[in-house]
């Protein structure tokens, strides 16, 4: 008979109940327990478990074994299980002795788990719908388990976990792939994102627990869980001693040898990490987990710099992408870590660490008697850990929404990397290595030259606390300015060429940004950075173009109009902003990015929070434009000249302001500085002053209302310059306390202004102060004086394209005499000087013509790009504001 059919006196019954109730028990893997008979066969009958000799025994061999697995009692004669026939009741419920049915607690795990994997399986072939239905049930099993007050399993903390790596790993390689996944999974990968950012935020208090200390998490959970006893008042000695093996685990290796991790075999466990580092299959995590069981057995100073050294290397090879950041949780042990490392060093002197060392055994024990001159050293680079920890710190705040808490708190981070800093500065201070000095002081000044007082004075108090200290700190009482300088001088004098360079524009910026602006000018314009930044790194001119837009606003805060328009004109030409200062990315027209750049780019961008608010840039650039712009548009007459202009953005938007048909009340910045600028050409300076006042931007200023107060002055002076320019031509006299108390102005400074415009020969008139009244001069060129006029005009533009052919044929680019936006300069005639020199070729007002010159870099491939003639022309408008104001020794360059 074959051995899938048994005979007719079999009962089919009993299967099902057995089927029955191995399907109950909600596990993954059916066969749990036996099947136990309805009723005690009786005496001398045969037991319905047997079959006739015509059936094969193959098939109930393995189901005895498969139903059996669980059971450790000794089988009888024949095969058969073990029943305890001394209790009825056990056999009536179906249960055999030595077999324990799973609590509901038990059960409700292994539906988890089986839920769990078919997360895994979803997680395999990249299924996030699927991941994302698994993800909700497995939460209401969660819920569920919750309800009966039971803890959280630490199966499901582990899948948390692991799901939030497996996300970061989906979205960075979505990110660098050519072909995106469909929008259905894409959605459902957002979707499972939120979730588990829900989730771990919910249980961030068992999560916490579980990364401190796993197994001791899960011996909580099971003591909660843990199966009550058998009606006996205890368990079976099988599982008795199952649950004693549990308690504790032994590490094993490869072929089931036990591993034992003590300090004699350190170096030789060190070295198998070593070699396993870096190859295809090795388990990042698990190499880490060993490195901390070594670094606990380690006794000797040697040992632990030794372990310490591999276990900070590892937490940096955890995540080898580089669009994605490093951790969190990874990221501060290794700053402890680091710490804990320049602390062992720096405490005991006869123990070195140098990126290059003879060679030496790395399997013996080393000490300072068996080494020469008393000093072990040992390979490794302090620095390279303090530069990674500062990189992955910045690449986490660029990758985290800039908006949420999350920033915030990763923010407050920085306090304790700065710490790690002083601490490694102090360390080399006392070792006098120059060079990685150098670097470590410039990371510090890097976090503090762009902040206020009051953060840096946070910052320094969090690391006063250590006790390594370096030499240049903080005084309790000081500012800033002083630390910075300290910091800046240091690197002048021992510091490499891009050290320097880095350091003087922090300097710079530092400077500018406490509204110290002629030291920061004078700074910039003696140190000729100008001439050489096209040849830095990409980072360093990001650095160069920061600086140069901080000096601008603070001209602007300082009432310096004309300085500010001239320093802001050149990057506001492009339309470029956030790009050249590393706060977006500007996607051309006609331009398609590879991925690589498109990387590379965002890679470059800052952080938040260093960020110069862009839409207050433009609004102290168009505000100065309308200040500069407006007068002379009044003071000229013929429309050739009009169409020549110093701000062509500003001259752009009004343009396209006078076309509009009908213009309605203003809502953004530039509809505000628009028909205030209109109100100003019609001579109502008092509406243009409150529209300008009225822009919202001005409250992210520092000391907004002096600004304001500034700014309503400016506008009364140059309302009435245009005033003067567009209505002289119809008066013979004019009263000065008239237009005292037209503009709102004291006469001393009316009088200041009028004399200033006849001294540069804006105005053709005279002062009778006798009769407090302007006295105008008509003057009436003839036909012969307006041709000449014309012809010099011509001669002189042929003059400027010979030297620019000159220029050329010389090895120079050309087009230095031209302005950055392509105009040849203004009726008065402003001079124009030769490339590479501040000497004063046509007048004083040729001065420091390219002291200014704002390099403009095309971020997106590292190559310097100068638009337009961005280096010419400069000096006439900016040294019109600047000139008088500057040292003679400034001006005098040698090129």
């Amino acid at each position: 008979m074959s051995r899938f059919f048994r005979q007719a006196g079999d009962s089919d019954s009993d299967t099902e109940s057995s089927d029955n109730e191995s399907m109950s028990s909600g596990d993954e893997e059916l066969p749990q327990r036996t099947a136990a008979p309805a009723a005690k066969p009786a005496a001398g009958s045969m037991s319905r478990f047997l079959k006739t000799a015509g059936s094969d025994s193959s098939s109930d061999d393995d189901s005895d074994d498969d139903s059996d697995s669980d059971s450790d009692a000794p089988p009888r004669k024949g095969g058969l299980p073990t029943v305890d026939d001394s209790d009825d009741e056990e056999s009536d419920e179906g249960e055999t002795a030595g077999v324990r049915i799973k609590s509901a607690a038990e059960k409700r795990v292994d539906e988890m788990r089986a839920t769990g994997k078919v997360l895994d399986n979803g997680l395999k072939i990249n299924d996030w719908v699927t991941i994302s239905n698994e993800f909700d049930k497995l939460g209401r099993m969660v819920q569920r388990q919750q309800n009966v007050a039971e803890p959280v399993p630490p199966f499901y903390i582990q899948t948390l976990v692991s799901l939030e790596g497996s996300i970061n790993t989906a979205t960075a390689k979505e990110k660098e792939a050519k072909k995106k996944m469909n929008a259905t999974n894409a959605k459902a990968l957002t979707a499972v994102k939120q979730k588990v950012k829900k989730a771990l935020k919910e249980y961030e208090v068992a999560l916490k627990r579980f990364q401190e200390d796993p197994e001791a998490f899960e011996r909580e959970y099971t003591a909660v869980v843990a199966p009550e006893p058998t009606a006996a008042g205890k368990r079976p000695a099988a599982q008795a001693g199952v649950a004693a093996a549990d308690d504790e685990f032994t590490t094993v290796g490869k072929g089931g040898k036990v591993v034992q991790y003590t300090s004699e075999g350190i170096f030789k466990n060190l070295q198998a990490v070593q070699e396993a580092r870096g190859k295809k299959n090795t388990d990042r995590a698990e190499q880490i987990r060993i490195l901390e069981k070594l670094l606990e057995v380690a006794v000797t100073s040697y040992q632990r710099i030794r372990v310490l050294l591999a276990l900070i290397s590892s937490r940096f090879d955890y995540n080898s992408s580089v669009a994605s950041h490093m951790p969190i949780e990874l990221w501060l042990s290794a700053q402890r870590e680091v710490d804990q490392l320049v602390s062992i060093i720096a405490a005991d002197g006869d123990y070195s660490v140098q990126e290059i060392v003879d060679d030496y055994d790395e399997l013996l024990e080393r000490t300072p008697a068996t080494e020469k001159g008393g000093i072990v050293r040992i390979r490794g680079s302090i620095i390279s850990f303090i530069d990674r920890l500062d990189d992955e710190f910045t690449r986490s705040l660029q990758n985290i929404d800039p908006h949420g808490t999350e920033y915030v708190d990763r923010l407050k981070d920085e306090k304790v990397l700065y710490s790690t800093i002083c601490r490694a500065q102090a360390f080399y201070e006392k070792t006098k290595q120059e060079e990685p000095l150098g670097r470590v002081v410039m990371r510090r000044l890097e976090h503090i030259y762009s902040k206020p007082n009051p953060v840096v004075q946070a910052l320094e108090a969090a690391a006063n606390v250590s006790e390594f200290k370096p030499n240049m700190t903080l005084s309790a009482q000081g500012t800033s300015s002083a630390l910075i300088h300290s910091l800046c001088v240091y690197l002048y004098k021992s510091g490499n060429s891009l050290l320097r360079t880095r350091a003087m524009l922090s300097h710079i910026y530092h400077h500018a940004l406490h509204n110290d602006f002629y030291t920061a000018r004078d700074m910039l314009l003696m140190s000729h950075l100008q001439e050489s930044i096209h040849s830095a790194d990409v980072a360093t001119q990001i650095l160069y173009n920061r600086t140069v837009v901080q000096l601008g606003l603070c001209a602007f805060r300082s009432g310096l109009i004309k300085e500010a328009q001239a320093t802001l004109q050149d990057i506001f030409t492009t339309q470029r902003v956030k790009e050249l200062l590393a706060q977006g990315v500007h996607q051309q027209r006609f331009q398609v990015l590879t991925p690589e750049q498109e990387k590379a780019e965002k890679q470059r961008q800052l952080p938040f929070h260093m960020h110069i608010n862009t839409e207050l840039l433009e609004a102290a650039f168009l505000v100065s434009s309308m200040l500069v712009e407006i007068p002379l548009l009044a003071s000229i007459d013929s429309e050739e000249q009009k169409r020549k202009a110093i701000s062509k953005p500003f001259r752009r938007l009004l343009d396209f302001a006078d076309r509009q048909v009908f213009t309605g009340p203003p809502e953004s910045t530039r509809d505000h500085i628009m028909q205030a600028s209109k109100a100003l050409q019609d001579g109502e300076w008092e509406q243009c002053r409150d529209l300008i006042q009225s822009i919202k931007i001005w409250s992210l200023m520092p000391e907004a209302a002096s600004v304001k107060e500034m700014l309503a002055q400016r506008i009364q002076e140059q309302g009435l310059r245009t005033y003067l320019f567009t209505y002289a031509p119809h008066y013979s006299t004019l009263s000065i306390s008239l237009l005292s108390r037209t503009f709102s102005l004291p006469v001393r400074t009316v009088t200041s202004i009028v004399s200033k415009m006849i001294w540069n020969e804006e105005l053709s008139a005279s002062l009778d102060q006798s009769g407090d009244a302007i006295v105008f001069h008509r003057i009436e060129l003839s036909r012969t004086q307006q041709l000449a006029q014309t012809v010099a005009e011509k001669l002189a533009a042929m003059v400027e394209q010979s030297e620019k052919s000159l220029d050329i044929k010389m090895g120079g680019t050309g087009g230095w005499g031209d302005r950055a936006d392509g105009t040849k300069g203004d009726k008065r005639g402003e001079p124009q000087e030769r490339r590479g020199r501040g000497e004063r070729t046509r007048g004083a007002r040729g001065t420091l013509r390219d002291a200014f010159l704002l390099p403009l870099f095309t971020i997106a491939d590292g190559h310097s790009l100068i638009t337009g003639g961005a280096r010419g022309g400069r000096g006439g408008r900016f040294s019109q504001g600047l000139g008088n104001q500057m040292p003679g020794h400034a001006s005098q360059r040698t090129g």
